[in-house]
């Protein structure tokens, strides 16, 4: 009798069954973080779960399914647990015993709680944040997103106050009323987040149990990074899948009921990389309820409100004509250590707000035309930034997905901007901040020039009749073709969707990089798609249209043709 093989679980779908079968055919150790939201074992009427089964089935239960995850994660990897009262304890002890090591333990406090008649209402969930590795684990608190301004800043203006803000304590409460368009700014270890009642916009109606997504989001965000493995044993509505989706993580989903596993898919297949997350996202302020000291700083979106006023502008022109001699302000910001004296300078000057603020005016000054002494911004060629323009735009992908911020306002942050740096030299090699910064400026300025929109446009009915050429193994590729470059378009893909479209004088070659670079290789890439074109402008104008039709997460947002989309 022969035995039947069981592949490992695929990424990026849900997969239906009891979540402990699953979680052993999950390859060990390859998942970066798992969010658990298991049943609490209080007698809620699921599709086909038995959720009152006798103490000690329920926390034998529990013991194997964690043991699958303790499994399944990498070695750095996070396990966040969602749990109520009645088995808190018992499960944070189970979870030690297992081998996990507790980082913090979490209140996530919501509106709409149960109401009890003999005994206080229920408005809370815990949230425990484990690690596999007490030392080594991802932890991204310098992203903007996860950290909040001090009451230094939101009270006292004190220049004295850490420009980056404060990582939150582990009460975090989000005030749904308060909440700005973009991002979210937590303030406590009490995380306050409207539970998603059956009113509200984005609940989905199958499930009764919906997580917010943006309590979801901090946890992806500071917990793992973009391409990293996002697994939920426990699918439910789906909300974890569908946000490590959007936040441009990969996702494995284990759900046990038909009908629920097929409406996550529903879910998954209607949402797309760097879509904005569901629901409210503002916490109330972290600073203290009082009067006295400096007026209140008006903050929008998390950040203070300062003008550029007369003052302002002196101190900025003066710094610029410092750092500058004679460059253009974008030249100032693609130059780490040009923006470092001037951002010195501004400091020294005592001028209020952070180098971000002060980045902000100087590009301000100079789209206005009043920037003192500044020199003309010389346009680079598509060829020129050629060698520079796959990681540059991988990068910034990454990162304004991560970060929710736009080109401008990553130059302008020293922080965001250094991590573009990082992210850039992964994947094209250990070139020059200048290069990478000054290859994603200008690769905007021509893919939404007006000639390639208009030409964009008049090529996409044609476009869309015509099929993808056959795909090729990458490594097969490269023995291929060693003698003369091909000039042209390509697509990588994985074994499920394409990652990335671009453009190259030499196919081969830079297929080849791909095969050897430590940054392609954790996304799985397997197959390549080429067009020879040997037209740089044409090949673009072609490279935008795959990407607005195929919509690979690693090409920047701003290579798709809005008017090309509704064919598409």
């Amino acid at each position: 009798m022969t035995e039947t093989t069981t592949l490992p679980l695929a990424a990026n779908q849900i997969h239906q069954g009891d979540c402990i079968e699953k979680l052993a055919q999950i390859q060990p150790g390859s998942v970066d973080l798992v969010f658990a939201d298991p049943p609490f074992n209080i007698g809620y009427s699921y599709d086909v779960y038995d959720d009152q089964q006798t103490r000690d089935d329920y926390l034998q239960f529990c013991r194997d399914w964690i043991s699958g995850v303790y499994t399944s994660l990498k070695a750095d990897g996070s396990f966040w647990l969602a749990i109520g009262d009645e088995y808190a304890a018992e499960l944070k002890l189970l979870s030690q015993e297992i081998g996990f090591t507790p980082r913090s333990w979490v209140i996530w406090y919501y509106t709409f709680g149960v109401n009890c008649v003999r005994g206080f209402s229920r408005s809370h969930t815990h949230l425990f944040h484990f690690v596999k590795d007490a030392e080594k684990f991802t932890f991204n608190g310098d992203n903007p997103t996860v950290r909040v301004p001090s009451a230094r800043q939101l009270v006292y203006a004190d220049a004295r106050a850490n420009p980056k803000g404060r990582l939150p304590d582990n009460t975090w409460i989000l005030r749904p009323q308060d909440a700005p368009q973009l991002g979210f700014s937590p303030s406590h270890d009490t995380w306050y987040f409207a539970r998603v009642a059956g009113t509200f916009k984005e609940r989905e109606g199958f499930h009764g149990c919906q997580m917010p997504e943006q309590l979801l989001g901090r946890i992806v965000r500071v917990s793992s990074n973009p391409g990293d493995l996002v697994l939920d044993p426990f699918g439910g509505s789906g909300t974890t899948l569908v946000v490590a989706k959007k936040l441009g993580r990969q996702y494995m989903g284990i759900e046990l009921s038909e009908d629920y596993a097929a409406r996550v898919s529903q879910r998954l297949s209607a949402c797309n990389v760097g879509d904005p997350l569901d629901g409210p996202a503002d916490p109330i302020k972290s600073a203290p309820t009082t009067y006295d000291g400096k007026k209140r700083t008006e903050f929008r979106d998390g950040r203070p409100v300062i003008p550029l006023d007369e003052n302002n502008e002196k101190v900025i022109q003066a710094a610029f004509a410092d750092a500058s001699t004679g460059h253009s302000a974008q030249s100032l910001l693609f130059d780490p250590i040009r923006n470092a004296i001037f951002v010195r300078h501004c400091k020294e000057a005592k001028l209020l707000g952070d180098a971000r603020t002060w980045n902000e005016f100087l590009l301000e000054l100079s789209n206005d035309g009043r920037l003192k002494g500044e020199g003309k911004f010389k346009n680079a060629s598509l060829r020129s930034i050629e060698p520079f323009c796959e990681a540059a735009e991988i990068a910034f992908q990454m990162l304004s997905v991560d970060y929710s911020m736009d080109l401008e306002t990553i130059l302008c942050t020293p922080d965001a901007a250094a991590e573009f740096d990082s992210i850039a030299r992964l994947f094209g090699g250990d070139q020059s901040s200048i290069d990478y910064r000054s290859a994603i400026w200008n690769l905007r300025r021509i893919a939404t020039d007006k000639k390639i929109t208009r030409t964009a446009r008049q090529r996409a009915a044609e476009f869309i009749q015509q099929d993808l050429p056959p795909a090729q193994s990458i490594r097969s590729y490269v023995e291929r073709n060693h003698d003369a470059p091909v000039e042209g378009v390509f697509a990588i893909a994985d074994p499920e969707s394409i990652l990335f479209v671009g453009q190259t004088s030499d196919v081969a070659a830079r297929v080849r990089h791909v095969l050897e670079n430590e940054g392609w290789n954790r996304f799985d890439p397997t197959e390549v798609y080429v067009w020879p074109i040997d037209d740089e402008k044409e090949a673009l104008v072609y490279r935008c249209l795959l990407v607005t039709r195929h919509k690979p997460w690693l090409n920047a947002h701003f290579m798709h043709q809005p008017v090309a989309t509704a064919l598409f």
